[in-house]
């Protein structure tokens, strides 16, 4: 062999040796880093357990504190929920109580306001009324003056002149106001018991509508004096008492079996008697 071939072995040999040292360096090294490597893992491990136990009992810990806040919740729903129910009865209660009060108000004020046109149109009608009743009086004092000057004085059947002879009510009502004499005003159906006026007592014995003429029995002093076929507006005129005063009657509606008028007795004639 000659030497270049036994350097160039040489070289090859420390080569190899080289390599096989780095080799083994190498592999030296990755089992120190494995080593390191699996420290480093367990001890990862047991972190990593750790970790998920804590894990495990946060994860408990947010559930229990969950289901408290759940429960919570619920309660506090439950109470917001009715507090929010009442909250709407009550506001629809004051809705509607407001509408009825309102709507009550407008019935008043309508009620009010037909009232006021009511008495509106009464004052109104009080005003025409008051007016005619002005025009009515007017007329009225018109009448009476006339009526006055109507009343006459005629010769009665006992040929004595009569007083003021009044042929209808409202000519009576006339003579009553003016107050010198009591006015009885009667009426007697024929075939009825005797009617007490006064001190005397009249009783109907005929009435003739056809000729306005009538039958009557004055009752006067114990004694009983017969008027027969006397006429309408006649004075029939007798005394009474034991010192005797003139007695006045007149019949001014005759009918059928019934007549009507009045009896005029002096203010100083005797008391009337109480009725049997």
């Amino acid at each position: 062999m000659s030497d270049e071939a036994y350097v160039e072995q040489r070289s090859i040999g420390g080569a190899l040796l080289g390599v096989v040292a780095a080799a083994l360096l190498a592999a030296l090294g990755g089992l120190i880093w494995c080593y390191g490597l699996q420290n480093h893992l367990g001890a990862a491990e047991q972190k990593i357990a750790a970790a998920e136990q804590k894990n495990v009992e946060l994860t408990q810990q947010l559930e229990a504190t969950n289901a408290r806040l759940r429960a919570t919740s619920e309660t506090l729903g439950q109470s917001v929920g009715m507090t929010q129910k009442q909250i709407e009865l009550r506001t629809q209660s004051i809705i509607a109580s407001q509408r009825a009060a309102d709507a009550k108000l407008e019935q008043q004020q309508a009620a009010t306001e037909k009232q006021i046109g009511a008495v509106s149109t009464d004052v109104a009608s009080v005003k025409t009324d008051v007016g005619g009743v002005k025009t009515d009086v007017a007329a009225t004092k018109t009448d009476l003056e006339a009526t006055k000057t109507q009343l006459t004085r005629v010769m009665g059947d006992a040929g004595v002149m009569s007083g003021l002879i009044a042929t209808n009510h409202d000519e009576l009502e006339i003579l009553k106001h003016k107050g010198d004499r009591n006015y009885l005003e009667f009426t007697l159906q024929k075939g009825a018991k005797p009617t007490l006026l006064s001190t005397v007592k009249l009783q109907l014995k005929k009435a003739d509508e056809k000729h306005s003429r009538y039958t009557l029995v004055v009752s006067s002093d114990d004694r009983n004096i017969e008027k027969k076929d006397k006429g309408l507006d006649e004075p029939v005129q007798f005394y009474n008492g034991k010192d005797p005063v003139l007695y006045e009657l007149v019949v001014n509606v005759i009918e059928k079996n019934k007549v009507s008028g009045y009896l005029a007795t002096p203010k100083s004639g005797p008391k009337a008697a109480v009725a049997q």
